[in-house]
């Protein structure tokens, strides 16, 4: 298999799984919502966000090291396996000490059982990371497409069932410890890479000098993502943290099916093609240009659509969740610029540029924040937008001099597919003035959506638009 086959073979199973594991979660998400109540929901947001900071100690850098690496073999792995095991389940007790401090921060005895039970997730991404570092490394995407998704089916049975027979927020808990643990096993069944009984320090020390400074940006930028969420929650109600989530979650599922896709794929192959600038720079044009061309049109119809959408799929009890929905989508649409440029950053080797970036994204974000901070959760959204914006410039500035391509350049080969979203967003929207049934109106704008994105492809000769097509006719071959 070639190059352009290979990559072209692992997103569209990459992109498979995003897909049915997302769908799966949307699905139950949707039932859930109708059962739950907001404030449940804002419980076990409350938690997950120390839970996704301490996430990031679960990689420790590593992960990322081991794919960059050329030479990788067993050895470098199986040093990385038992320290990580460790590592996670030194922050487990950890976590279980602090439970009632952070109880106390948010005011809520009832979340220390909670906190402890849910951390049980870290142990369990602890011992199942390696195996996904191996599949990223050696481009054998198929084996996420089965870990995901029967992880996601089985655990929404357990959170559907637990839910309907009236457990509350434990069927949060429990439905995602759930889907952790089933999806840490499918791994083991299905990867063949096992640790060998080594550990080695020297190793482990060259690794973690390219890797702490990638670490270091991973947690500096989840500490600035999730700082909002923290404010929101100690400053204003469960439910309001609720509604902020629950409007970041519509946009959230695009981005993760096309964006994560590209971005588990795209550094992999950019690091077998570091030693190349041309490569490089076309590597990065193509995923700005194709991902935008799906994810712009998707989210600005999502945006056109959202009022419809809540009421029909959430119920009204949700709706004030609309404006954070608006504010996401437009959020998310600036994912492919960061995307390209850092997986290039981290290809090259230039982890000290990752890091750097980072301090200057979250320093620029917090600026951004502070002042809005008692203004209310509306404001704290907008400011999250501006920042966003902000950093796609922050992240491409560097290109400009190591693959030159430039964040005029980018944005560039962007604004003609926005412009052509916009106007379908536009199109989408005054349809609601003309159909009064709202399943007879959602269905319409999907369709009307889709018809005219397409003509304007066609119309304005988009190459990205062809390039789709070409991928899509080479997967029937």
């Amino acid at each position: 298999m070639n190059r352009k086959d290979q990559i072209v073979s692992n997103l569209t199973w990459r992109f498979l799984e995003r897909c049915g594991a997302q769908m799966v979660s949307f699905i139950v998400s949707i039932v859930l919502a109708r059962i739950l109540m907001p404030e449940q929901y804002g419980r076990v947001a409350l938690i997950t966000v120390f839970i996704s900071i301490l996430n990031v100690f679960v990689d420790s850098g590593f992960g990322n090291a081991l794919i960059q690496k050329k030479d990788a073999d067993n050895k470098d792995f199986s040093t990385v396996f038992f320290f990580n095991i460790t590592f996670c389940l030194l922050m487990y007790v950890g976590v279980c000490i602090c439970a009632p401090l952070i109880a106390d921060f948010y005011n809520d005895e009832g979340l220390i059982p909670l906190i402890r039970v849910l951390s049980l997730t870290i142990v369990i991404s602890g011992v199942k990371n390696i195996q996904q570092v191996y599949v990223m490394k050696h481009l054998i995407f198929k084996k996420f497409f089965y870990s995901t998704l029967f992880g996601t089916i089985l655990s929404a049975f357990v959170g559907i069932g637990m839910a309907m027979c009236g457990y509350g927020v434990w069927a949060l808990v429990f439905q995602h410890l759930t889907n952790t643990f089933v999806d840490m096993c499918i791994l083991w069944i299905t990867v063949k890479w096992r640790p060998e009984f080594y550990f080695s320090f020297k190793r482990l020390k060259v690794m973690f000098m390219y890797g702490y400074k990638l670490l270091l940006s991973s947690l500096m930028n989840n500490l600035y993502t999730n700082f909002r969420q923290l404010i929101i929650g100690k400053f204003y109600s469960s439910a309001d943290l609720a509604f902020y989530n629950k409007g970041k979650q519509f946009p959230y599922l695009i981005v993760q099916n096309i964006n994560a896709s590209i971005d588990s794929v795209l550094f992999p192959v950019m690091s077998k093609s570091q030693d190349s600038q041309d490569d490089l720079k076309k590597m990065i044009k193509m995923s700005v240009e194709v991902s935008s061309f799906v994810m712009w049109p998707m989210l600005i119809g999502l945006a056109a659509v959202s009022e419809s959408l809540i009421t029909l799929m959430l119920t009204e009890k949700w709706l004030p969740c609309t404006p954070y929905l608006l504010i996401f989508c437009l959020v998310c649409g600036w994912y492919p610029i960061q995307t390209a440029n850092l997986n290039a950053i981290k290809a090259v080797g230039r982890s000290d540029i990752f890091l750097k970036l980072e301090v200057i994204q979250s320093v620029c974000g917090i600026a951004l924040l502070l002042p809005v901070i008692y203004k209310g959760v509306w404001w704290i959204a907008v400011m999250f937008l501006a920042s966003s914006i902000l950093n796609c410039i922050i992240i491409a500035y560097p290109n400009k001099k190591l693959v030159g391509y430039g964040w005029i350049e980018q944005f560039a080969d962007m604004l003609p597919i926005l412009v052509q979203a916009i106007i379908m967003g536009i199109i989408v929207y005054c349809i609601k003035y003309v159909i009064a049934n709202l399943w007879i109106r959602l269905f319409v704008q999907i369709i009307v959506g889709a018809i005219v994105y397409v003509l304007e492809a066609i119309l304005f000769k988009m190459e990205p638009f062809y390039y789709v097509l070409r991928i899509l006719k080479n997967r029937r071959k």
